[in-house]
């Protein structure tokens, strides 16, 4: 029986030798691993694997393909519905979504659905293909802003459709996100990023970059002189937030975006480039998320002891459980239960040190994690010479204060149907500048729905 099949083992860097470098921890499948690991796919008739896919990949339909070594018809069945593949296949919580559904999870191991995207997005890039066929242009023209996963998917969706789709990126490289926020050694920027955007240019989509929607040009200049017949806002969360507690501002604090932003986009890791990053001899990273992963183990490649201080338990921590798992194997240290209440700073006005006070879980909150309560006259001070804050972000202001007409929450978020409508009329909107920081594959999903939204409005209009 497939189901009886072990679920094929990825290939790993060496925790030791992976902690001191930036080249990809995972290698993934070969073809003979992908195909065995294929095999085990049941096919169901009502899978619910693709169900809780945000982009709805045919998953078996794909896996099939795999398992025969027809890469290239596994291909095709992605790109119907994903034009990036190779980064979804790296960085999303399958754990939680496809995987977390998959029939043969409940007695067994799921079917290692994220390896296998992977493998086939690789694959196509190492394979160049025929250049896609285009239906003829409607004449439409639609202008995007941001260049990351939600703005990826949705201008991929409307040039299938015969839309003519122009790009506006803030920032000097294309990706949004996938190369300023993840790092390297989960995300190669040239080899894997860098091809799958060249695959959404091969379908004649247009990108431009540094120009700041806001300041360059506003919302209304592209609709009202610009030609354009709707607008996309993709343009992510990029604030970030801080604790409000004293000492923040001292030399040596940083926000987990700033930092990997040096250290991504900028390549503050390679002594090639001259870019500077601090991180002391000791970093002490606030956060339990996907992002203070990302910055905790940056700070260990960069050369310093690297500790994640988080007020919640481990079970409650937020991250992925594979990039905890690697965090560890790294030889992160984790302190739980425990919440900074004052950033220690020295006569020169450098960091110094963390107060922290312990903590205990009492009831559940709103999400369902138990709050974490102060436990009285427990404080204590963790040494370190840089502290970094990874709390999650909040969408630029930038864009609602230049736009007329558009509404917004009290978090600053844009405030936009399920589809993507927004108060203002030929104004579409999705990911995270519209739900706030969350994943890359849920910005991918709400890119999609808009597409299929302003299709349906410009249908509509004469």
């Amino acid at each position: 029986m497939a189901n009886r099949i072990p679920r094929v083992p990825v290939r790993e860097q060496d925790p030791k030798v992976r902690a001191t470098n930036f080249e990809e921890v995972c290698f993934g499948y070969n073809a003979e691993e992908a195909q065995l690991e294929a095999s085990r796919c049941l096919n169901c008739k009502n899978p619910r694997c693709v169900s809780a896919c945000p982009v709805h990949v045919n998953i078996p339909g794909f896996i099939s393909h795999v398992a025969t070594g027809d890469f290239k018809g596994a291909a095709e069945v992605i790109g119907h519905d994903s034009s990036l593949p190779s980064v979804c296949g790296r960085v999303c919580p399958q754990e939680s979504q496809c995987e977390g559904s998959c029939v043969l999870g409940i007695k067994s191991e799921p079917v290692s659905i994220g390896k296998l995207e992977r493998f086939v997005g690789d694959w196509k890039i190492n394979n160049e293909g025929e250049a896609p066929q285009l239906p003829p242009r409607n004449g439409k023209r639609v202008a995007i802003i941001g260049s990351g996963p939600a703005g990826l998917a949705c201008a991929s969706d409307l040039a299938k459709a015969g839309y003519e789709v122009k790009i506006f990126e803030a920032l000097h490289k294309v990706g949004g996100v996938l190369v300023y926020g993840i790092p390297e050694f989960r995300l190669p920027k040239e080899r894997i990023v860098a091809a799958e955007v060249d695959e959404v240019r091969k379908l004649g989509v247009e990108i431009e970059t540094d120009v700041i929607v806001g300041r360059t040009m506003t919302v209304d200049d592209l609709l009202d002189k610009e030609g354009f017949d709707a607008v996309f806002v993709g343009s992510g969360a990029g604030l970030p937030r801080f604790m409000g507690i004293e000492g923040e501002n001292l030399n040596g604090v940083f926000s987990a975006n700033e930092f990997l932003t040096r250290a991504n986009l900028m390549h503050a890791y390679d002594d090639s480039y001259d870019t500077p990053i601090y991180t002391g001899k000791r970093v002490v990273v606030v956060g339990g998320g996907n992002v203070a992963m990302d910055a905790v183990r940056t700070a260990k490649r960069l050369g310093a002891d690297a500790v994640i201080v988080y007020r919640r338990s481990e079970a409650e921590l937020p991250a992925r459980v594979e990039e905890v798992h690697h965090a560890k194997e790294e030889g992160i240290e984790f302190r739980m239960l425990t919440n900074p209440v004052r950033v220690v700073g020295d006569e020169k006005g450098w960091v110094k040190g963390i107060e922290c006070v312990r903590m205990e879980l009492g009831e559940p909150d709103e999400s369902g994690r138990r709050s974490p309560v102060a436990v009285e006259g427990s404080e204590f001070v963790v040494d370190c010479d840089v502290v970094i804050m990874a709390l999650g972000t909040s969408p630029n202001p930038l864009i609602k204060s230049t736009t007329k007409g558009l509404e917004t929450n009290r978090r600053g978020c844009i405030v936009a149907d399920e589809e993507g409508r927004t108060s203002r009329e030929g104004v579409f909107a999705g990911g995270d500048a519209v739900t706030g920081a969350a994943t890359v594959i849920l910005a991918m999903g709400a890119g999609r729905k808009a597409a299929a939204a302003i299709d349906e409005y410009l249908k509509a209009k004469p």
